[in-house]
Formats: structure tokens, C-alpha cells, sequence
């Protein structure tokens, strides 16, 4: 069977409270890291999560 295409990565919020999201990702398609703008419910607000590798 083939490999799977995507890889998980890990969103960290840039807020600092150590809350993070798991993320799929085709790097083919889109090489560069990803910045989403999403929920932090620590902090109650929307902040910019930032992408790192899954160790």
C-alpha cells in the first residue's frame, strides 16, 4: 500500500498558554507552515495558532 500524503501537525497558540490543536496537512499542496487564526478557550478569545512538527 502507498504512504498517506498528509502529515499531523501540531497548532500552538501564540497566546502562550500551552493550548494546541492537531491539524492534517498535505505538504505537497501547501509547503509553507500554517498560521490559523482560532479559538483559545484558556484565554477566551481568538488568537493566531502557529504550526509545529508532532514530536
Amino acid at each position: 500500500m502507498a504512504k498517506s500524503s498528509t502529515v499531523l501537525v501540531k497548532l500552538v497558540s501564540s497566546a502562550d498558554t500551552g493550548y494546541y490543536y492537531v491539524a492534517k496537512k498535505n505538504p505537497r499542496k501547501m509547503p509553507d507552515k500554517i498560521e490559523l487564526k482560532k479559538y483559545d478557550p484558556r484565554i477566551r478569545k481568538h488568537v493566531l495558532f502557529k504550526e509545529e512538527k508532532m514530536k
